[in-house]
């Protein structure tokens, strides 16, 4: 085989014989026949593209030479010298190991380049910008894994990485683990705000080296995820001293010693949010707010075993809370709340919220008026054990209060409603009841008195709530602008006639649903009385309002926006009439479960969709779907239900 390859051109080639001492080799390369004992080469070259070991029998193909075959280390150091841009992205797009090792790359370890600030300058930016002028992203279900992960942290690296960052759930298969957190620790270290939720698969390691390599971050919020402990806690009360906010819930494994960490290495914590944590206790409340108590604004603190000692740490050292939230505190009592009003040390406390806490009693909701005398907004959900004396004596110790709601307080009667409208009367501005089984509707004689100044009434599913009731606000709440009477089916026209006429500043917003017994009577007043400042008008469920009232709104409703006649007496030719207001400008129109609507509608509904942005039709039994695949072609820029 060596003479035919070391073959100079010599005489001697052709000497009768075989050139081969095998003949199997001579037919691989030629089509020679056995009597033939010349050369003739092939008439076209074979086309070769790999390289062949001639030595042995049989020749051997030889492995192609290839960037792949470098280990990670040499690789590693061919990518941290690429420039930052489109060549580190098209880079991250050859392979997924590509991807990863450049998201392993921290911006420490990048070669520097000179011209990385003009081509970055050149590029293009397709991720989305958020509010605050930062990169924000997020990775929901199946979208969360390692992967996406890393090409986020590869493809913004070049423009100071994201801001902000939010896992929600996580990919059954392929989830997130602390390797694709540690791809954003490495490329984003100018993130600021990092929530993760629901992901079981990232342990302290993940949150590590968030706090590690993310030293800029203010924004914590963790929920549901078992397998950070305190241990990653402290590490980012450590790493990063700038903290101001922080949100932890349902994670078993965070306690007392992450949250008293917190207290202490981070000066600047303004908010707080604890909920559903079992190993929280007082010992890591009391640390929290001792060591941060000029700072934090907000508390809230949600379903803890905490007991009496927390909320009295709160009343002595919550100086600068402004916002307090306390909900489901089993284990505090009527002591604890006592205290905490005597601490004297809310006095910049401007809304508290407390349910489902049994502590909270009258003399405990007093002292709490007593201690917050500049609370603005107090709601109280769920607390059996307060009636009308504790709500009345909490406005006469409280007179800043100007929003207050009330849901579930069933020993609340209307005796404490008309108590409260007396008292603050001057300076309350919204109040909401929701289900306070104890309203009645009694005609009492109420003694003569000035005006209140409320703007917002809202009384939802208080059964007890009827005509007589209203009447007597009708005198008191001549300022009213915002309506919400919904499911009361005692009252009637003659109860909601007096409330609609007295108001003088003009009805801005009405909520009328579920109130089965008032009619078209209502409607037109309504619209003749307040038809020039009603912007929004809910009258789901009220059955007995027909094409009548469309028609006065038609006429007498320029700035109504929103619209809501579902499971009502509608027609045709209330559509029609609708359609036919030359002032009228609607943006989202309800009309699911009118059954007399057909498709006799669509031309009014093609000329409403001028200005409608939301379209509901659903349960509309006469109108069919080729009739709503026509409306949804005609009005692309209209949402429409159906």
């Amino acid at each position: 085989m060596s003479q035919v390859f070391g073959f100079s051109g010599g005489d001697d080639f052709c000497t009768g014989g075989s050139v081969y001492a095998n003949p199997k080799d001579a037919s691989i390369f030629l089509s020679l026949g056995r009597s033939v004992d010349f050369y003739y080469p092939l008439p076209k070259r074979s086309r070769v593209s790999v390289s062949f070991d001639f030595d042995g029998d049989w020749f051997e193909q030889k492995q192609k030479t290839s960037i792949e075959a470098l280990p990670d280390e040499c690789l590693f150091e061919i990518l941290r010298r690429l420039p930052a841009g489109q060549d580190r992205s098209a880079c991250a797009n050859v392979s997924k190991r590509w991807l990863m090792l450049l998201s392993s790359i921290s911006n420490g370890e990048i070669c520097s380049n000179t011209n990385e600030k003009e081509l970055s300058d050149k590029e293009g930016d397709d991720l989305e910008f958020g509010d605050e002028g930062y990169l924000s992203r997020s990775l929901e279900g199946k979208k969360a894994t390692d992967v996406r992960l890393a090409a986020i942290a590869v493809g913004t690296s070049h423009r100071g990485g994201l801001g902000k960052l939010s896992i929600r759930g996580s990919n059954s298969d392929r989830g997130v683990t602390n390797l694709g957190l540690k791809a954003v620790a490495c490329g984003c270290p100018s993130l600021k705000a990092f929530s993760l939720w629901n992901v079981s698969t990232v342990s302290d390691e993940g949150l590590i080296e968030i706090a590690e390599g993310c030293q800029k971050l203010e924004k914590l919020n963790l929920c549901k995820c078992s397998g950070i402990s305190d241990k990653a806690l402290i590490e980012v009360a450590k790493k990063c001293p700038n903290l101001t906010e922080l949100s932890i819930e349902s994670c078993p494994q965070i306690g007392n010693e992450g949250l008293q960490a917190v207290g202490k290495f981070c000066a600047n914590l303004r908010s707080v949010s604890i909920k559903d944590c079992t190993n929280v206790g007082d010992q890591g409340i009391a640390g929290l707010l001792t060591s941060a108590s000029f700072a934090l604004r907000k508390v809230k603190l949600e379903s803890l075993a905490i007991s009496d000692l927390s909320l009295a740490v709160i009343g002595h050292y919550g100086f600068s809370v402004t916002d307090l939230v306390l909900n489901c505190l089993p284990n505090v009592n009527e002591k604890g709340f006592w205290v905490m009003g005597n601490g004297r040390a809310l006095q910049k406390l401007t809304s508290l919220k407390v349910g489902s806490c049994r502590g909270i009693t009258d003399a405990a909701i007093e002292a709490i008026g007593k201690g917050c005398p500049n609370v603005r907004s107090f709601h109280l959900s769920k607390c059996a054990f307060v009636s009308d004396n504790g709500l009345v004596s909490l406005t006469k110790a409280a007179p800043s209060i100007e929003s207050l709601q009330l849901e579930e307080c069933h020993r609340f009667t209307q005796f404490g409603f008309y108590g409260i409208l007396f008292t603050c009367g001057a300076k309350l501005k919204v109040l909401n009841l929701v289900s306070c089984y104890g309203m009645k509707d009694l005609n009492l004689a109420l003694p003569a008195g000035s005006p209140c100044s409320l703007t917002s009434l809202s009384i939802c599913d208080c059964p007890g709530f009827g005509n007589a009731n209203l009447a007597v606000l009708g005198r008191l709440c001549p300022q009213l602008k915002h309506v919400e009477l919904t499911g009361l089916a005692g009252i009637t026209d003659a109860g909601l006639l007096p409330l609609l006429e007295s108001s003088e500043a003009g009805l801005v917003k009405v909520n009328l649903s579920g109130c089965l017994n008032l009619t078209d009577k209502v409607v037109m007043s309504l619209a003749n009385s307040h038809g020039w400042t009603l912007e929004v008008l809910n009258l789901d469920g009220c059955r007995n309002i027909t094409d009548a009232s469309l028609k006065a709104i038609a006429v007498n409703c320029p700035l109504l926006s929103d619209l809501d006649v579902s499971k009502c007496a509608i027609t045709d030719a209330g559509v029609a009439s609708l359609a036919r207001g030359k002032q009228l400008n609607l943006e989202i129109l309800s009309l699911s479960c009118c059954s007399l609507v057909s498709e006799k509608s669509l031309p009014a509904l093609r000329k409403l969709g001028n200005s409608l942005s939301g379209l509901n039709i659903q349960h509309c039994s006469a109108i069919s779907s080729r009739a709503v695949g026509m409306l949804v072609e005609h009005l692309w820029r209209c949402d429409i239900l159906s």
